[in-house]
């Protein structure tokens, strides 16, 4: 059941194409805020003892037993690489939970980004670089803009070079992390219909932060498939289209001789569930084959697989969601989301 809705939003959902929208948009953000508080767990067994099977939003709790924040650090060498704030007490100590202070159904930072995203090409009637990093900077840069505590490695790169004077189109850093891809998903939406300017500025929008082959090969290979999936064509087909070209290297491996296997072993053993994208992205491919119509028993599955859960289950909620719509996903999941995706307007 899908919740009230403006009625610009309502025109938007009673099209199969305005529903495939909906549901990358709202599958991105769902994927995000179902793992938040078993975000990198690799303990499953700790996992399952401190939230049981999880299946829908929870708050985090301290202590997180798999937390590294006791050996990162972060020092801004001046005011314009100050990004951790408030934030800042809890690195170096034990057990800090990474988003400590969200709340069940809120999303972390980078799907924040996302919205900051959104409204960039809403307002500037298309893709911006330079206005998108003008917000970055200070969302960032700001006390109180967030409250996530912990900060991926990509933020602090950019900023301790940002702090040096380097232009913020030269900050980004070579990077091969999966939660680089989130951003490809609003822009692909937006330009649905012009596919090879989705291809462009969803690349150029990754390169801004996460530079690196294996970044744009996943960054090509992800927008490659949702603009498929947004078109009409079904997941599973864009999927095992992709596979039989094996153009990408994500995508080269026996998916479906390991449909019957547990997913424990698949994304575990198989793949590490770990947020390198050489790693993640099969991950995804596996399960959106796996649960490619089956929305909600696949990002159930992924929350309880641990790792970096909730950018994998960002980037496999945008596919489910393409290709299922939004009225695939529990109205619970929907209704529930502290900070739901703005409405991108073309």
């Amino acid at each position: 059941m899908v919740p009230e809705r403006s009625r610009s939003e309502e025109k938007m959902t009673n099209s199969s194409t305005g529903s495939r929208k909906w549901g990358c948009l709202y599958g991105l953000y769902i994927g995000d805020a179902l793992a938040m508080p078993v975000h990198w767990y690799y303990d499953r067994v700790a996992l399952n003892r401190d939230y049981g099977q999880v299946t829908g939003y929870l708050a985090p709790r301290n202590p997180h037993p798999d937390s590294i924040l006791w050996r990162s650090s972060y020092k801004p060498i001046n005011r314009k690489g100050e990004i951790l704030h408030e934030q800042a007490q809890y690195w170096g100590q034990r057990g800090i939970h990474y988003h400590q202070f969200l709340r069940a159904g809120e999303n972390t930072l980078n799907l924040k980004l996302c919205t900051l995203l959104i409204e960039s090409l809403n307002e500037k009637g298309g893709y911006d670089a330079d206005d998108y990093l003008k917000r970055y900077i200070a969302y960032m840069t700001i006390p109180g803009n967030h409250r996530d505590t912990y900060l991926e490695e990509y933020h602090r790169h950019f900023f301790t070079k940002y702090a040096k004077g380097v232009p913020p189109r030269k900050c980004g850093v070579q990077e091969k992390h999966i939660g680089g891809l989130v951003g490809v998903v609003p822009i692909v939406v937006f330009y649905k219909d012009d596919w090879q300017k989705a291809r462009e500025a969803a690349l150029e929008h990754v390169c801004l932060t996460h530079l690196g082959t294996k970044m744009e090969a996943a960054a090509v290979l992800f927008a490659e498939l949702l603009l498929q999936i947004l078109n009409g064509i079904p997941l599973r087909e864009a999927l095992m289209t992709e596979a039989e070209k094996k153009r990408s290297p994500f995508v080269r491996y026996p998916f479906l001789k390991w449909l019957d296997e547990a997913d424990e072993l698949v994304v575990g053993r198989r793949f590490s569930t770990a947020c390198y994208v050489e790693e993640s992205v099969p991950s995804v491919i596996y399960l959106a084959l796996k649960y490619h119509d089956e929305p909600e028993g696949g990002l159930i599955a992924n929350t309880n697989l641990g790792g970096d859960n909730a950018y994998r289950g960002a980037v496999l909620g945008a596919l489910l969601g393409a290709a299922n719509g939004i009225e695939a996903f529990p109205e619970r999941w929907i209704k529930g989301l502290q900070n739901p995706p703005p409405e991108l307007i073309k």
